[in-house]
């Protein structure tokens, strides 16, 4: 007879469902023939024992256990007996049969793992040999236990089960659990992952010693899903294998568990160079722990370039033992498990980079200027891959005014992140020299021509001036901003789209617009607004209802939502099909600076002029009630107009400005910048700026397109 495995093994009378393989649900009562009132006979045991107590007693007209293979039909035709009548094999199919019902007792698989494996005592029984020792393995099999995987079939589809559950994971931990998750309960009762402390990137060179720590242990769990076909059993017992493992292992060159992980193949553990490698990895009682025989594989992990680590898998001492056949087994699952944690090291180290590339290339923090609120938010277009060309900035810029940009590169990958980050350096610098928006885009456009071809982008620049309560806007083919007014109105502001940076050969226009105190400028990417659901301009209108729906919750008479919290309001916009681009999202509050908070005076540059400005900052100082920073202001006051006038041939200008902090500023036509130095003994002079140093909160100088303004800070609270 030919004998045919099947993965669906009919549970058998007598299997122990305790057993940590996991016995199938044996069926209540004895098996009916489909269609018929008898019930089915049950194979006999070795040596003439009933299958199960209550079982029907079998037919005289039973083959002999000699001539049943494993898992074969008895061949019925040549025993002349009705398949209908006769004794049905444990391997035949009852619905064959003409009329015969569906088997509605037939297990399902178990998902992801080895089928189970017959008992010693089925009637399979040519796999035990007459002295009751295993056929393949010569081993004796206790009646009642499983018999070893003893198919090929059975390891194929567990290797390949196994190899799938673990290329599923992407991250180092998702990979190490996916191989104790396949291997416990299925192939070993408990596993032992340990990993290199730190492990080693791509082609680097690891240096000093070669540590291992333990990165993972899973034991047989406490219960079984029967669902899948397994038999609910009981906790199992304390035991030795509950206390091996050791946190953290040195590996000594040399020694038995560095000539063991050398040789990468996986070994049992009885053999004299595994054994005397236990102690190293897992401690002197750990090793004692061990069960003997071969009942413990010990499986190096070695990646592409060098040994990564190194499993353990167990069995407990009343389990089969490992066959030579399963460390094949082992050293598949090694080898895959170790060319996955290579791969998701290379691939954290690249996401790393990626981050910190990001990371870098956006603001850390917003400055805090005078007369306005910042709030921002970036959000990725994927989180595996936190790359993109989006950005925006806030520049402090002379005068209290203050800079707002946000741009977008084509694409979101790294080459468009480094884009963004030369086109941001770019635009800080133009902001620097104090250029009017239409310039800065005029340059950023030049910038990205030069920087290669196909180096799109699109960018938004707006100066807002808090004295004038003004803000000047230029565009370069982006979304325009929305205007969220201090009633709850909210209106898309008309800026002229222009052309992208990078087409060349373009001018820009820029327009002035009202900024009222209270009102929110809201910048952002076309990512906020724009998706394969909708398009931009629904998009966008969608934005301006969730800007007003939002400011009327705090009611017309109320002070507006705070930015962080309309940020977040903002962002919910956002459904599940949404995230198809990057977004970077800028909100600005206007304040602004009260006209009666203001002081500004023309000087001509003469010698009278320190003078003149002394008397007119002492005044204002007594108008605001700050007396006590006369002195003081009027010394450096003093020191940067006799600065200027030394130089200038227009006249020079003086502003105070009165917020949480009182800040003098001194214009002229000289673009030179001052630069602090130590005066020597024999100078007459060099020591303003030395002054101002000392005695200022903080003070700076900004080159102008039309000269440079020289500005200090003094606290007066």
């Amino acid at each position: 007879m030919t004998e045919q495995p099947t993965s669906f093994d009919r549970p058998q009378p007598g299997a122990d469902p305790a057993d940590p393989r996991g016995a199938l649900v044996p069926a209540q009562g004895p098996v009916r023939a489909p269609g018929t009132g008898a019930a089915l006979p049950v194979q006999a045991r070795s040596g003439g024992e009933p299958g199960a107590p209550g079982a029907a007693s079998p037919a005289p007209s039973t083959p002999p256990a000699s001539s049943v293979s494993s898992g074969a039909v008895p061949d019925t035709a040549a025993s002349g007996q009705d398949t209908a009548t006769g004794p049905v094999s444990e391997h035949s199919q009852p619905g064959a049969e003409q009329g015969a019902a569906p088997d509605t007792h037939r297990p399902r698989p178990v998902s992801e793992g080895i089928p189970a494996q017959p008992a010693a005592d089925q009637g399979g029984r040519p796999a035990q040999g007459r002295d009751g020792r295993e056929r393949r393995t010569g081993q004796v099999t206790a009646p009642g236990r499983p018999t070893p995987m003893r198919r090929d079939g059975d390891r194929l589809r567990f290797v390949g089960a196994a190899t799938r559950r673990i290329a599923r994971g992407l991250d180092l931990d998702e990979i190490v659990m996916g191989l104790c998750r396949a291997t416990v309960p299925t192939f070993s009762d408990t596993i032992l992952v340990y990993l290199r402390e730190p492990l080693p990137v791509g082609d680097e060179r690891p240096t000093g010693p070669l540590v291992l720590r333990l990165r993972r242990t899973d034991r047989i769990p406490t219960d079984r899903d029967t669902e899948s076909g397994f038999a609910p059993i009981a906790p199992p017992e304390p035991d030795e294998l509950d206390s091996v493992g050791e946190e953290l292992c040195t590996v000594r060159p040399g020694s038995a568990l560095a000539e063991v992980l050398r040789g990468v193949r996986p070994v049992f553990t009885d053999a004299p160079a595994a054994r005397a490698a236990l102690p190293e990895l897992l401690g002197a009682d750990g090793a004692a722990a061990v069960p003997d025989g071969q009942r413990a594989i010990l499986a190096p992990l070695r990646g592409r370039r060098r040994v990564i680590g190194a499993a353990l898998f167990l069995r407990r001492p009343e389990r089969i033992p490992f066959e030579a056949d399963d460390l094949l087994v082992a050293a598949q699952l090694a080898t895959h498990s170790a060319l996955g944690i290579d791969k998701a090291v290379l691939y954290g180290r690249e996401a790393y980079i990626a981050d910190e590339l990001q990371r870098t290339m956006l603001p850390e923090h917003l400055p805090r200027c005078t007369g306005v609120r910042l709030a921002s938010r970036y959000l990725p277009a994927a989180e595996t891959a936190r790359v993109g060309g989006d950005w925006y900035d806030a520049i402090p810029l002379p005068g209290s005014r203050v800079a707002l940009v946000v741009g977008d590169v084509m694409g979101h990958s790294m080459t468009s992140a480094a884009i963004m980050g030369q086109l941001r350096t770019t635009a800080q610098t133009l902001a620097g020299l104090d250029l009017p928006p239409q310039e800065v885009l005029h340059h950023l456009d030049e910038q990205a021509q030069r920087l290669g071809v196909d180096r799109m982008a699109t960018c938004l620049y707006a100066v807002y001036d808090p004295v004038s309560h003004r803000i000047t806007v230029a565009n370069a083919g982006h979304p325009p901003p929305v205007l969220l007014h201090l009633g709850g109105r909210a209106e898309v502001l008309r800026v002229p789209a222009g052309a992208p940076i990078g087409v060349g050969g373009v001018d820009f226009e820029a327009v002035e617009l009202d900024a009222p105190a209270g009102a929110t400028l809201l910048l952002y990417t076309d990512g906020l607004v724009e998706s394969r659901l909708r398009d931009v301009w629904t998009g966008i209108e969608q934005l301006r209802e969730k800007l007003a729906a939002t400011a009327q919750l705090t009611g017309p008479d109320h002070p507006p939502p705070p930015l962080e919290a309309l940020c977040d309001e903002v962002l919910d916009m956002l459904g599940p099909g949404d995230r198809d681009d990057d977004i970077a999202l800028l909100a600005a509050r206007f304040d602004g600076i009260a006209p009666s908070d203001v002081a500004y005076w023309f000087l001509e540059p003469e010698d009278a002029a320190p003078g003149r400005a002394r008397r007119l900052v002492r005044r204002a100082l007594s108008r605001w009630g700050l007396e006590e920073l006369s002195d003081s202001v009027e010394l450096l006051v003093s020191e940067v107009v006799t600065n200027a006038v030394r130089y200038a041939t227009r006249p020079v200008t003086l502003r105070l400005l009165r917020t949480d902090v009182l800040r003098c500023e001194v214009g002229d036509d000289v673009p030179q910048l001052p630069r602090l130095r130590q005066a020597r003994a024999t100078d007459e002079g060099g020591r303003g700026l030395y002054l101002v140093n000392r005695l200022a909160r903080r003070w700076g100088a900004t080159r102008l397109s039309t000269g440079k303004v020289v500005w200090f800070e003094l606290n007066h609270s």
